[in-house]
């Protein structure tokens, strides 16, 4: 079960993504996503874990709504992080796709140059 002190960690990292790409530093964004990852994988086995027990317990209303609220903050952080690196990837795949092309073009044609 996703515990509040989990979701705290998370929302603090995905603090820090969204900061890291709102400054185009994307070795930070990626490090951080990298330990972002690592604390969903806890939370995630966690949830495993605690399936029987949560089925017996029921959280209180304000806990599941402060649940509730934190995982809204992530989602639309992530909705940020993707808005600024989005654009970035896509020159990126057209720096690489166009490099491709061009060894391409000279693997074919290059037996033909003088």
């Amino acid at each position: 079960m996703l515990t509040r002190p989990a979701l705290d960690a998370l929302t603090a990292r995905y603090e820090a993504m969204a900061e890291a790409a709102r400054a185009n530093d994307w070795d930070r964004l990626s490090a951080l996503e990298r330990e972002a990852a690592g604390l969903r994988e806890a939370a995630r086995a966690d949830a495993d874990a605690a399936t029987a027990a949560a089925a017996q317990s029921a959280l209180p209303a304000a806990e599941l709504a402060a649940l509730r609220k934190g995982i809204e903050r992530i989602l639309a952080l992530d909705a940020e992080i993707r808005s600024h690196a989005d654009p970035f990837l896509a020159s990126v795949r057209k720096l690489l796709a166009a490099g491709r092309q061009e060894r391409a073009l000279r693997s074919a044609y290059g037996a033909l140059e003088p």
